[in-house]
C-alpha cells in the first residue's frame, strides 16, 4: 500500500470540541492530498482536564497511595481511548468513513514493563485492512499489548513512539507530530522571545535536543524514525506553517555545515552531589557508587570520575535517597540543590575550536557561575543555579546568534 501518513496529535491538540475541529482539518486535508490517513492520539489535555493522563493517576490514587502497575496501566489507557473515540465519532457524524483502534488492536506488542513497556514488535494487520477499505484509521497512542494479554503503557512521550513504530510498520510517507508550537526551536520560547523555528534538523541533533530538556518530540520516537529513514515533520495544529523536518537528506547536511549551534536547552531541578572517594581504600567504590544508585533506580546524570571524588547529579526529588544510600556505604557527600543543566547542541560543533571558549565568555559575561562542564561530539552541557538558568539560556542563544 503506498501513500500512507501517520498524524499524531498531543494532548493539547484533541483537548476541546472547538480545537479537534483543526485536527478534523488537517485529516481531510491529508485525505484530500491523496493519503491514506493513520492518526494516532494522546489523552485529552494536560494535568487536571478530565480525561488527562495525569488526573487518571491522581484518581487512582485517592483510594491509597499504593496502586498496582499492572491495574495502573489499564486505568491510563482509558485517556487515549476517550479521546480515540470521541475523534472518530466526530468524523463519523461529518460523513467520513473512520474507526478506532486501541494500541491491542492496531497491532502494538510490547514487552511486560507496565509503566515503560517498549515496543517488540508491530503487527497492523488490522490497520492495513480498514485502510484498504479507504478509512481513516485512528488509534490511541501510548499503549500496547504483551505477548500474554496485558494491557501496557510506553511511559511519557508514548505517543510519540506509537506513531513512529506504525508509520515503519506500514512503510508510510512520512510521520507527522502535531503539538502546541510551530515545530523544534532554537531555544524553548517561553524563555527566548525571538527563538527561531528550524526549517530542518538531523535525527541526531532532535534526538539529542530531546533528551536534553526540549519536548517536542519523544527521543525513543526519534531513534525509531532514524533507524528505519523514516522522515518526521513536527507541526503546529493552531497553524498552516511548514515546521521541522527532521532527516537525514543531503540539503539537510548541507544546512548543517553552516550552523555550528543548532538549539540550546535547559533541565531544572537538579542536585549537585560529589562523593569523596579520598579516604576509602575500596578499588572498586566508583563500581559500588554506580551499582548502588542503579540498585534504587535512581537515574544519574552529568558524571565526573576523578582518583579521589566522584560528582554527578541526580533529580531534586530523589537527592535525599541518593545521600542516604552514600552515607550508609560511609561516603563523605556534599550537596548543591537546585542546580540546571544547559546544552549546546549541533553537530557542527564536531571538530571546530573555540566553542567551549564562547561559551565560557558568554555565561562569564552574563555573571553566571559554571558548576560543572562535559562535552560529546554534539553537545556542550555546563550545570549552573537554577534561578541563573534562562539567563544562561538567553546568553547562549545571543552568542551564537540563533535568532538570525
Amino acid at each position: 500500500m503506498k501513500n500512507i501518513l501517520v498524524q499524531k496529535f498531543g494532548g493539547t491538540s484533541v483537548a476541546t470540541a472547538e480545537i479537534r475541529k483543526q485536527v478534523i482539518q488537517k485529516i481531510v486535508n491529508a485525505k484530500k492530498a491523496g493519503y491514506e490517513v493513520v492518526v494516532v492520539v494522546s489523552a485529552m489535555g494536560r494535568k487536571g482536564a478530565p480525561y488527562a493522563t495525569d488526573t487518571l493517576i491522581q484518581l487512582a490514587k485517592e483510594s491509597g497511595n499504593t496502586v498496582s502497575a499492572r491495574e495502573m496501566d489499564l486505568l491510563m489507557s482509558c485517556g487515549e481511548i476517550i479521546s480515540g473515540v470521541v475523534l472518530a465519532t466526530t468524523l463519523q457524524n461529518m460523513g467520513y468513513e473512520a474507526v478506532f483502534l486501541t494500541g491491542a488492536q492496531a497491532g502494538i506488542i510490547t514487552n511486560n514493563e507496565f509503566g515503560n513497556a517498549c515496543i517488540s514488535r508491530v503487527e497492523p494487520d488490522r490497520v492495513k485492512e480498514y485502510l484498504e477499505k479507504k478509512q481513516i484509521v485512528i488509534v490511541a497512542g501510548f499503549q500496547g499489548i504483551s505477548e500474554d494479554g496485558e494491557i501496557t503503557t510506553l511511559g511519557r512521550g508514548g505517543s510519540d513512539t506509537t506513531a513512529t513504530a506504525l508509520g515503519v510498520a506500514l512503510n508510510a510517507e512520512a510521520v507527522e507530530i502535531y503539538t502546541d508550537v510551530d515545530g523544534v526551536k532554537t531555544a524553548d520560547p517561553k524563555i527566548v522571545g525571538d527563538a527561531k523555528t528550524l526549517e530542518n534538523v538531523t535525527y541526531n541533533e532532535v534526538c539529542q535536543l530531546a533528551y536534553e530538556g526540549a519536548k517536542v518530540v519523544h527521543p525513543r520516537a526519534v531513534e525509531i524514525a532514524m533507524k528505519y529513514n523514516i522522515p518526521l515533520r513536527v507541526k503546529s495544529t493552531f497553524t498552516d506553517d511548514p515546521g521541522t523536518l527532521v532527516s537525514n537528506t543531503k540539503s539537510d547536511a548541507l544546512e548543517l555545515n553552516e550552523r555550528l549551534i543548532t538549539g540550546i536547552t535547559q533541565i531544572p531541578n537538579l542536585t549537585q552531589l560529589r562523593i569523596d572517594t579520598s579516604r576509602t581504600e575500596d578499588n572498586k567504590i566508583h563500581l559500588r557508587i554506580f551499582k548502588a544508585m542503579a540498585l534504587a533506580k535512581i537515574s544519574v546524570d552529568f558524571i565526573n570520575v576523578f582518583t579521589d571524588e566522584v560528582i554527578f547529579c541526580v533529580k531534586d526529588e530523589v537527592t535525599e535517597d541518593a545521600i542516604k544510600i552514600l552515607e550508609n556505604m560511609k561516603l563523605e557527600v556534599k550537596e548543591n540543590r537546585g542546580c540546571a543543566k544547559i546544552a549546546a547542541v549541533g553537530a557542527g560543533m564536531t571538530g571546530i575550536p573555540g566553542v567551549m571558549a564562547r561559551i565560557v565568555e558568554a555565561l562569564t559575561d552574563a555573571g553566571i557561575e559554571i558548576l560543572q562542564s562535559a562535552d560529546s561530539y554534539t553537545s556542550i552541557w555546563c550545570l549552573v543555579k537554577k534561578e541563573k538558568m534562562e539567563d544562561a539560556v538567553k546568553a547562549l542563544h545571543h552568542q551564537f546568534n540563533l535568532n538570525k
